[in-house]
């Protein structure tokens, strides 16, 4: 039967960035060993949790410190494993880390100033004295938030405005964007089922329109590139679900109104060259009508982020 580290070795291996396997499986056996026995309010062993923070880490890239740090976040405040053992262990910076990670959930949140939701998120920077704390903390916020349905329904709508007022905020600030839009839209599915739902089915009911333009655009990107000699992959997302709410229900949009429900085409360079990514930018920023609408770029960090036509 494969074991929980299983999954995880498989997505560093899938991932295309060099780790020290060696250094995660030790991490990952003093979790397991630790959190022997204990189980989530899904049932699932609780070791599953450290293992699927870790997943989230790997899918942003981050560096093996970061991945030991997210094995054993939970070592000190839940078992007997005491910070000490992990610094012995694992050395300062990740000891440092799960020290980071602690504290940060020590934060009240739940105070008669909650409203306040501001002063709690700069308490939650200003703890952390390394931003992968941060990120830490944010990663196992979203995977507590997609296996929240296990928890009582009072419970759901409790973590899901906290995470909606303090967490995603803090992502959206990182620049973290698929997490940022990822709370956003579980939060809201917990704060407002009803609406949650009927953008789903709206989303749905569009779904065939958005693919064909989806096609249309990358194709029509990746031959101007092509002409250009230059190798994309090109990624396509839709507006989030919490997106949409805010222009339906705060806005008071039509669903048809929103323009940019319509599929975004991401434009990945596979390179660290700099003057590869600007020069894409350049192409794509020369604007080319398809139908009724226009490509230009909305966003770009060089190398690192996408380039957005839409």
């Amino acid at each position: 039967m494969a074991s929980p580290f299983d999954s995880l070795k498989q997505a560093i291996e899938e991932c295309g960035k060099s780790y020290d396997l060696e250094r995660i499986e030790k991490a990952y056996k003093l979790a397991e060993k630790a959190h022997e026995g204990q189980v989530r309010a899904s049932g699932d062993p609780y070791i599953t949790h450290p293992v699927a923070v870790a997943k989230i880490l790997v899918d942003l890239g981050m560096d093996t410190e970061s991945i030991e740090a997210s094995l054993l976040h939970d070592v000190v405040e839940d078992t007997d494993v005491t910070l000490d053992e992990i610094r012995k262990n694992f050395g300062a910076e990740v000891a440092q880390m799960v020290d980071g990670v602690t504290k940060m959930g020590m934060v009240p949140l739940h105070t008669k100033e909650e409203q306040q939701a501001e002063n709690v998120r700069k308490m939650l920077l200003a703890t952390a004295k390394d931003v992968r704390v941060v990120i830490i903390k944010l990663a196992d916020r979203l995977h507590n938030m997609r296996t929240i349905s296990a928890k009582p329904p009072q419970k759901q709508r409790d973590t899901a405005r906290e995470t909606m007022e303090v967490y995603a905020p803090i992502a959206h600030r990182l620049g973290i964007r698929a997490i940022k839009e990822e709370l956003e839209d579980l939060s809201l599915r917990y704060l407002d089922p009803m609406a949650y739902e009927e953008i789903g089915k709206l989303l749905n009911s569009k779904k065939e329109e958005r693919e064909q333009f989806l096609k249309k655009i990358k194709e029509k990107i990746a031959a101007r590139l092509e002409n250009e000699h230059m190798t994309v992959h090109i990624e396509g997302r839709v507006k989030s679900f919490y997106g949409i709410y805010r222009k339906m229900y705060m806005q008071g949009k039509n669903f048809d109104e929103i323009f940019d429900i319509t599929p975004c085409a991401s434009l990945w360079i596979p390179s660290s060259s700099a003057i590869m990514c600007s020069a894409s930018f350049t192409i794509c920023s020369d604007r080319s009508p398809i139908g009724s609408r226009t490509i230009f770029p909305r966003r770009s960090r060089i190398c690192t982020s996408p380039c957005i036509p839409r």
